[in-house]
Parts: C-alpha cells; structure tokens; sequence
C-alpha cells in the first residue's frame, strides 16, 4: 500500500489508506480523540476511539507537530458532521494503526493562522515551521506551478533554458556587488552576478537565439522592504528582434500566465496601455504608475509599458560614474535609432533615448529590458560617455566587446522580477512572504545565523586580514 497525499482520500470513503503528516490540533473529548493530520495538500480528520483499541492508548499522548503514520479506513462522516470549509470536510480516518515517527517539542508560536500578526524575526528564525503553515505552502505551490507555466510556454515557443555562473567577475552594473575571495588565486575575487546581462548576451554571441532562466542574482544594496539581497529573475534573450517583437511575446506570456492560473483575476485593459517615461513622469509623477481604476480591488491587475526611457542622467557623484553621467538602466542597451548618431557624436546626451521598456503592474516595476547594443563601437561609446577611460573599459567589458566584434547578431530582451511578480498574483504585501528562505529587511538570516565570523584558518587560507576594530 503507498502513500497518497491526504486531499486525495476526499474521494476515497470506504477504503483503506496509509497516511502520514503532522499532528495539527488535537481535541480529546473523553472516549474520543479527535487530530487533524496535515501534508502540504491539506487535513484530515482522524478519530480514535474504544473501536481502534490498538491505537487509541498511543493517541492520547499526541501532540502538536508530532510526525505520525496512520493506516485505516477513510469513512464518510455523518450528516450532521460534515465540514463544509475543508475539502475532506464529508469525511473522516479511522485508524487501525498509528506510529509516532517522530516527537515535537512545543513550537515557538502558533501555525494555524496566517502568521502576519508574529513578528517577523521569531518567523524567519523558525522559517521551517511557518512555512507549514497554509498560507505559505499555497504561495510556493503556486510559485512552482507558475514557473512550470512559464517553462513550458517559453520552450514551446523554441527557447533553452540554460544555467549561467553564479562565480564571474566584478564589473560596474548599478549596485554594489558581492565579492568571493579566491583561495587560489591570492588577492583576486570572484564576484555574484547582480544579473545574468553579459552572459545572455554572449550566448547570443554563441547562436542560441532564444534563452531563459530563472536566475537568482545577488545585489549588495541598502535595505528596503521590497529588496533582497538575493532575489530571482525569469531572465530572457532573443537574437534577431526589435523592441516590438520582445513587447509582444512578454505581454502574450503574462496574459496567458494570469488566464490559466489566476482566473479569479482581472486584467484591467488588453492589449497594455504605453506610456512614454515623459508622459509617466509629468502624469503620474512616478514612471511605475498605477493604473487600476480600483485600487481597493485585489483581483484587479493593471498592466502597462513604459517606454522611451532617457540613456543617460546627470550623476549624483555617488554612482559608479567618473564623469557627470550616469545610466538610467542599463549600459548595454541600444538608443533608439534616430539617435545613434548623437551617441556616436557626443552630442545632446541628456536628450538621448534608450530602447529600455518596463512592465508595470499595479505601481510596481516587474520587468525590464532592452535592445542591447551589438556592435563594439557603440557599447565602447556608452562607456566613454560615463567617463571610464579606454583602458577601464577594456579591463571591464573587453570580453564583450571582442565577442562584438565576432559576429554578435542584433538581440534584446528582458528580466521579470519573478519574486514581486508572485508577491503580486498571491495578494501578499512583500517579497518575503513568497521567498521559502528570505533574509530581514537589514540582509540576515536569523535561522542560519548568517553572515557570520569566519575561523581564523579560513581567513588565512583565503589571505585576508581584518582591520581591528
């Protein structure tokens, strides 16, 4: 006999089933004893009682959280018993064996809520407990089914989905990267990717045409309730396109997406509204608008693009910029055509455009990309215009541009935010809650105690030395 996940014996009355899972609440009502069994499909009541003598002893002494193994016989319950906001609500277990597989001390708090009322410290220390809770197995149950979509539909349409390094090297792309120390090599670092941008292009360098990912990327930014310091990306890239291709097939993925899984959903207006970042910026006072004409709906999703972003902005003089320019998004994007030749030309560079689009959904940015650059004099002009002498530039981006110069096709695409994305389509207020292992908002891991000191064996072996505090 094998085991069958418990929402699968709702339609199962009158046979015989081995289950296992938790002990969700127990109620002794004197000759009877009454436990929820959970697995991550749901609960099932189980009743013990002077008809299950070889197990009714041992239920007793059940607990919250104890693992158990019950075999028996799944029965309808009667009339006036049936549950109806449960889905095993019409019936009931009746045991004829039990096994504590294993016991479980009182948990730290409780699991049979939403969880939103504990403070967030005790939860994420004890992440494997909340994440037992319904709440949460719903959210990475529909993460799963929604990548799976997105897999599926992308490999139709002829796309590889191909795994890029998490060790490369350290470059300017907008925020601080995290370093890794190499035993080695002394004195040198690998870097996390903060995406996966140059390697997408140099497999579009390499003629796969189509690729994707789910990429986890890794940026050392200041806190911020919406930020992680690793967060995932449906990452993608076409060769041969035009920004109206990569629109197109983005906007015909995410109406499928919500159709098939999220039919309770609306979407506000179809085909998606465009705005211009001009148009957002004068408008909205924001280029993430929010669009839905009601924003106390949470099954209203209002899509939208915004488009023709400014290549280029004045520095703050705290950016990666040694020049009074800074990039609006990306340093490997195109301009629009009609203004290649002020970028070839230096001239009116706070009026160039970029080919950069956003998906916007809701007030919040949940994709981005662009038609890359895919000619070594351009992308080398980018960088001359944010100030990097030739010999940084070939230091940082000679690889690039030395596959440019190999026959690197036209190519553009673009990185979902696949955690705000979800957070989003589950109607929960940040990232954290559709993460199975998230850090806290100030970038640690309460349950792994990380980051962490390292032995001084370690330090050694990696050569480096800590200043004294």
């Amino acid at each position: 006999m094998k085991q069958i996940p418990i929402l699968s014996t709702k339609d199962l009355a009158g046979k015989e089933v081995e289950l296992f899972g938790w002990v969700a609440n127990r109620r002794d009502h004197g000759k009877l004893v009454f436990i929820d069994l959970r697995d991550r499909t749901g609960v099932i009541q189980v009743v013990f009682g002077p008809f299950t003598p070889d197990c009714y002893e041992l239920s007793q002494k059940l607990r919250n959280e104890w693992v158990v193994r019950v075999k028996g016989l799944v029965k309808e319950r009667p009339e006036k018993m049936v549950n109806p906001d449960i889905p095993t609500g019409k019936i009931e277990f009746e045991p004829k064996e039990l096994e504590v597989l294993n016991e479980s001390a009182t948990p730290p708090f409780p699991l049979d809520g939403d969880g939103y009322d504990i403070g967030e410290e005790n939860r994420l220390q004890y992440r494997y407990l909340d994440l037992r809770r319904e709440r949460l197995v719903k959210n990475l149950a529909r993460r799963h089914e929604t990548q799976l979509f997105v897999r599926n539909w992308l490999s139709e349409k002829g796309f590889y989905e191909v795994e890029t390094p998490i060790l490369t090297k350290s470059t300017p792309e907008g925020a601080r990267d995290y370093v890794v120390p190499s035993r080695v090599h002394e004195g040198k670092f690998y870097a996390l990717p903060q995406s996966p941008q140059q390697y997408k292009q140099l497999l579009m360098s390499a003629g796969v045409e189509k690729y994707f990912q789910f990429a986890r990327c890794f940026r050392d930014e200041d806190t911020r309730g919406d930020r992680q310091p690793e967060f995932t990306q449906l990452d993608m890239e076409m060769s041969f396109v035009d920004r109206e291709d990569v629109m197109a097939l983005n906007e015909t993925l995410l109406i499928e997406l919500v159709t098939k899984l999220y039919p309770e959903k609306k979407i506000q207006e179809v085909p998606f509204p465009r705005i211009s970042y001009a148009e957002a910026v004068s408008k909205y006072k924001t280029d993430r608008p929010d669009l839905r004409k009601d924003a106390s709906d949470p099954n209203l999703l209002a899509f939208c693009w915004v488009i023709d972003f400014p290549f280029f902005e004045k520095a703050d003089g705290e950016g990666l910029s040694h020049n009074r320019w800074t990039f609006t998004h990306n340093p490997f994007s195109a301009p629009i055509p009609e203004h290649i030749d002020d970028l070839i030309g230096g001239r009116n560079t706070e009026s160039i455009l970029t080919t950069q689009y956003d998906v916007v959904l809701n007030g919040f940015e949940i994709g981005g990309g662009s038609i890359r650059n895919h000619k070594p004099e351009l992308l080398e002009k980018v960088f001359q215009t944010l100030g990097y002498p030739i010999e940084t530039i070939q230091a940082n981006f000679g690889h690039m541009l030395e596959a440019f110069r190999l026959g690197t096709p036209p190519h553009g695409g673009i990185a979902w935010g696949f955690d705000r994305l979800m957070a989003i389509l589950q109607n929960e207020p940040n990232i954290r809650e559709v993460i199975a292992f998230p850090k806290t908002g100030d970038a640690r891991d309460p349950m792994m105690d990380s980051p962490s000191e390292l032995e001084p064996r370690q330090l050694k072996e990696l050569h480096i030395n800590l200043a004294k505090k």
